[in-house]
C-alpha cells in the first residue's frame, strides 16, 4: 500500500510542478516570432516612476518588465527609484530566483534584486475599463509572469496586468521569532503582491484600466495566492473581485511551525540566532539547498500533488495575513468580493486513458483507496457522470474538487458577495483528459497558443476559448459571470449546487457529484486530517 502511495505521489507531483511548464516553450516562441514589434509607434505612458514606451503583441498594447518594487532579503517591498529618461519595457523582465535545472540563466532572465516586474496590455489608453491581475501558478515554490501572455484576453474589453514576485526561500522564510527587523519576512512574498495592486491603484488609469474596479485571478498555487490575498488587511480593498482556479490545496502553515522552520535554518548554516543579518550574505542556491534540509529535518519535505502544502509558504500572523483560505472559507475581511471557483476533470491524477481497463479491474484498484466504499464510489460516479469509462474511474481528480465543494458551501451561506462555480471538463485530443492547468489559454482565449497539448485547434475549441474569456471579462465587469451564449448561470448554493461545465458543449449541472465527493473527501485526505485535528 505505501508502495502504490508513494508512486501516486510521485506522478502528482511532476504533474503539478510542471503543467505551466508544458506549453512554455512553444507558446514564448510563438509570441516571439508573430508580435508586432513596433516600439517606436508605442504611445509612451506616464507612471508615477517614470515614463515607459513598449511594443504590441497582437495587436495589443503591452508593457512588460514595468518595475512595481524594488526588494531587500527578506524585506517587504518598497517604492521604487524614478527614472528620467524613457524606459523601454517591450520584453519581459526577470523571473524570481527559484531552483531551475538546464542552462544557467542570465541577471535578465532570473533576478533577486529586480524581479518585483509587472505587465501590462490594454488597447485603448483613454478608456475606464475594468482590470485583471493573472497570479502565475508553480505553487509558492517557482513559476513566471511569461507563462500566459495577456494580448488575447485584454481584447475582450478588460485591461490586463500580470506580475513577478519573490518565491520560496526569499519570499516566506519566517525569521520573526529571532528578530524584529524581520517580522514579515515569512509573508514578502505575498507583500510583494500587495505592492503591485498598489502599483495598479496608483497607475493603471494611465492604461485605460479602472483602478476601482480590479478582479485578481490565478490557477494552481496562483488560485491559492488569490485566496491569501483574500485573507491580507493590506490587500482590502485594492482588488474587488476574485477568480480561484484550481487552487484548493489547504496551506497548513501555522507561525510557529514557520518560526521553527527559520530558526532550522540558521541550524543548518550555524548562524547564531544573534548574527541572522548574516544570511543576506549566502548565495541564493546555497540558500535554497539549506532551506530543502532545513525543512527535512524540522517540519518535514512536501512533495507536490499531497492534499496540503507546507514549508516556504504564507503564515498567519495576525497582522500580514489573518488565517489561511480554504479552511474552509476565507477571512470576513473580503466578504463582500464575488467569487468565482472551480477545477478541471482530472487535474493531476494519474492518467489510464491509454491502457484497456474493465470495470471489475478498476473496482479492485479502487479498493486499495476506497476500502468498502468501492461499490458506493462506483455507484455514485455512475450517478454523477453516466457517460464515464473504466478509465475515468480511476482517471477523475481526488484532489482538488472535494475541497472546492467544501469551501464553496462555507462561503456561499456566510459571505454578503455571490460566489459562482464551474468545471472545465473539455479533453485534450493528446492526453484525452482534461488535465490541471488546462482552462488557462481558453481563459486567455488563446487556444491557439496551447502547444503539444492542442496542436491543432477546431472551431469547436477557439469558440470555447471565446466562450470562457468573455465569461472571465464580464465577472471582471459586473461580478456576474454571466453571458448571453451561455446557458443561464445562477450563483452557488450547497442546496442547488450551481455548477457551469465548460466544454465543446456548455452546461449547467445541479449537485452532479455531491455523493461522489463526499466519498473522495473521506479517503483521500487522512493525512490532511491528520494535520488538522
Amino acid at each position: 500500500m505505501k508502495r502504490i502511495i508513494l508512486a501516486f505521489l510521485a506522478v502528482t507531483a511532476l504533474l503539478f510542478m510542471s503543467h505551466e511548464t508544458i506549453f512554455a516553450s512553444s507558446i514564448q516562441d510563438d509570441i516571439t516570432t508573430n508580435d508586432e514589434t513596433a516600439t517606436a509607434d508605442t504611445p509612451v505612458v506616464s507612471t508615477q516612476s517614470g515614463l515607459i514606451s513598449g511594443t504590441v503583441q497582437e495587436g495589443t498594447l503591452a508593457y512588460l518588465g514595468i518595475p512595481y518594487a524594488r526588494v531587500e532579503r527578506f524585506m517587504p517591498p518598497l517604492p521604487v527609484e524614478p527614472w528620467d529618461s524613457i524606459r523601454l519595457c517591450d520584453h519581459w523582465g526577470p523571473q524570481a530566483m527559484q531552483h531551475t535545472s538546464g542552462r544557467q540563466l542570465s541577471e535578465a532572465e532570473m533576478s533577486e534584486k529586480n524581479s518585483c516586474v509587472l505587465n501590462v496590455w490594454t488597447t485603448d489608453l483613454k478608456a475606464h475599463k475594468p482590470v485583471m491581475l493573472w497570479i502565475h501558478g508553480g505553487g509558492f515554490d517557482s513559476g513566471t509572469s511569461s507563462w500566459d501572455p495577456g494580448m488575447l484576453l485584454a481584447k475582450r474589453d478588460v485591461v490586463v496586468v500580470s506580475l513577478n514576485h519573490r518565491l520560496n526561500i526569499l519570499g516566506f522564510l519566517d525569521l520573526s521569532a529571532v528578530s524584529d527587523k524581520y517580522k514579515h519576512s515569512g509573508n514578502v512574498g505575498m507583500l510583494d503582491i500587495v505592492a503591485a495592486l498598489k502599483w495598479i491603484r496608483d497607475n493603471i488609469a494611465a492604461f485605460g484600466g479602472d483602478p476601482s474596479n480590479v478582479t485578481i485571478f490565478g490557477e494552481s498555487g496562483g488560485g491559492g495566492k488569490v485566496g491569501t490575498l483574500m485573507c491580507m488587511p493590506d490587500a482590502k480593498g485594492l482588488f474587488h473581485k476574485a477568480i480561484i482556479m484550481s487552487g484548493t490545496i489547504l496551506n497548513i502553515n501555522t507561525q510557529a511551525a514557520t518560526q521553527e522552520l527559520g530558526k532550522a535554518v540558521l541550524r543548518e548554516l550555524n548562524i547564531p540566532e544573534n548574527e541572522v543579518e548574516r544570511l543576506n550574505d549566502i548565495p541564493y542556491e546555497d540558500l535554497y539547498a539549506i532551506g530543502q534540509r532545513a525543512m527535512a529535518h524540522s517540519v518535514g519535505t512536501r512533495l507536490p500533488g499531497t492534499p496540503m502544502m507546507w514549508g516556504f509558504g504564507p503564515t498567519p500572523d495576525g497582522e500580514v495575513v489573518m488565517q489561511q483560505p480554504f479552511q474552509p472559507g476565507f477571512a470576513e475581511l473580503s466578504s463582500d468580493v464575488p467569487l468565482l471557483i472551480g477545477t478541471t476533470f482530472n487535474e493531476v491524477q494519474h492518467l489510464r486513458y491509454n491502457q484497456p481497463l474493465t470495470t471489475t479491474e478498476a473496482r479492485e484498484e479502487l479498493r486499495k483507496t476506497f476500502g468498502d466504499d468501492t461499490d458506493a464510489y462506483i455507484e455514485a460516479f455512475r450517478a454523477a457522470y453516466p457517460q464515464h469509462t473504466p478509465q475515468d474511474l480511476l482517471s477523475i481528480d481526488w484532489l482538488f474538487r472535494a475541497k472546492t465543494l467544501i469551501t464553496a458551501d462555507a462561503v456561499a451561506e456566510t459571505r454578503k458577495a455571490p460566489t459562482y462555480m464551474y468545471m472545465f471538463t473539455w479533453r485534450s485530443p493528446v492526453s484525452r483528459a482534461s488535465t490541471h492547468g488546462a482552462e488557462v489559454k481558453f481563459c486567455f482565449n488563446a487556444p491557439q497558443h496551447a502547444g503539444d497539448n492542442l496542436p491543432n485547434p477546431t472551431e469547436q475549441d477557439l469558440q470555447l476559448g471565446n466562450l470562457m474569456s468573455s465569461a472571465w471579462a464580464q465577472f471582471a465587469k459586473t461580478g456576474n459571470p454571466s453571458i448571453s451564449s451561455l446557458p443561464a448561470w445562477q450563483p452557488y448554493t450547497p442546496t442547488n449546487g450551481e455548477l457551469m461545465v465548460f466544454d465543446r458543449q456548455c452546461q449547467v449541472r445541479h449537485n452532479p457529484d455531491r455523493r461522489l465527493q463526499e466519498i473522495i473527501n473521506k479517503h483521500c485526505f487522512s493525512l490532511l486530517d491528520k494535520h488538522t485535528k
